[in-house]
């Protein structure tokens, strides 16, 4: 009887000591007591100076403990900016969405379409890419497309945001990349000698992107290809549109330029007659 009771009483003494180590674990967390105009003050704070994982912490806590109201309107909107500084894009992209949805008239909403255009933006580049400078036009473009798409919106909605000038650059950035993608892929096919393929793409481009810098290259790979293809007529046709948009296309003076890189790899192809 003795010897079960001392069991009883260390298991009593043990839970005890657990309990208080738990109380003392949310006493020692600041952000379990602070006023609201402090926590949020804090957060700001820890943000301003580049502490992303405490502003973080900080604004997760208020959003927690006080749904409701501006200090936490705000700071889910800076939550998903330090997280998004913070490399941090699936849970950033999650966060602006989530803003965008309950507050969707919320006076700062177009930064939010902004801030979301900006996640994916960046999202698509590796730890290795952020350091190394890689050519984007050769990656996934799925993230370029909806980037595209989130500025889009927002130029769309409120044309006359304080953000639009900027969204505007970076949609004409990624429509241009997103060309230069589609012409690498032509560019592959035209190398493998697959003139079918290579024609396709470059009307593709042709059609989708005008008045990007790559829309002339496509004309000068469906004039190629076609050439290749033993069909004359519809070369001829590319080769007279090209002349008509860009008369001073290396193409129609009968070279591919070295010193353009995406046609090094073709000049063995092209100068065997």
């Amino acid at each position: 009887m003795r010897a079960s009771a001392l069991i009883r009483l260390a298991f009593l003494a043990l839970l005890l000591a657990v309990a208080g180590c738990s109380r003392f674990g949310k006493k020692g967390d600041v952000t379990e007591t602070l006023p609201l105009d402090q926590l949020y003050a804090q957060a700001k704070e820890a943000l301003q100076h580049g502490n992303l994982g405490r502003a973080e912490h900080y604004y997760e806590r208020l959003i927690a403990r006080f749904p409701f109201g501006p200090y936490t309107e705000q700071s889910q909107l800076e939550l998903a900016y330090a997280q998004y500084k913070d490399r941090k894009e699936e849970e950033a992209y999650s966060t602006v969405n989530r803003f965008i949805k309950t507050y969707p008239t919320h006076k700062h909403v177009d930064y939010a379409y902004y801030l979301r255009g900006l996640i994916n933006f960046n999202r698509s580049s590796g730890l290795l890419e952020r350091y190394i400078d890689r050519d984007q036009s050769k990656r996934d473009q799925g993230y370029s497309q909806q980037s595209f798409d989130d500025f889009a919106e927002l130029v769309k909605r409120y044309p006359d945001s304080r953000y639009a000038a900027d969204a505007r650059q970076r949609m004409i950035f990624l429509r241009n990349n997103m060309a230069r993608a589609e012409l690498n892929i032509a560019l592959y096919y035209l190398r493998r000698e697959a003139y079918v393929a290579s024609a396709n793409r470059a009307e593709h481009i042709v059609q989708v992107y005008q008045g990007t810098p790559q829309a002339a290259d496509a004309l000068a790979v469906m004039a190629e290809s076609y050439k290749r293809l033993g069909q004359d007529k519809l070369s001829d046709d590319a080769r007279r549109v090209l002349e008509l948009n860009a008369p001073d296309h290396p193409y129609l003076a009968g070279h591919w330029p070295a010193k353009r890189h995406y046609w090094k790899r073709l000049v063995p192809f092209i100068n065997r007659g």
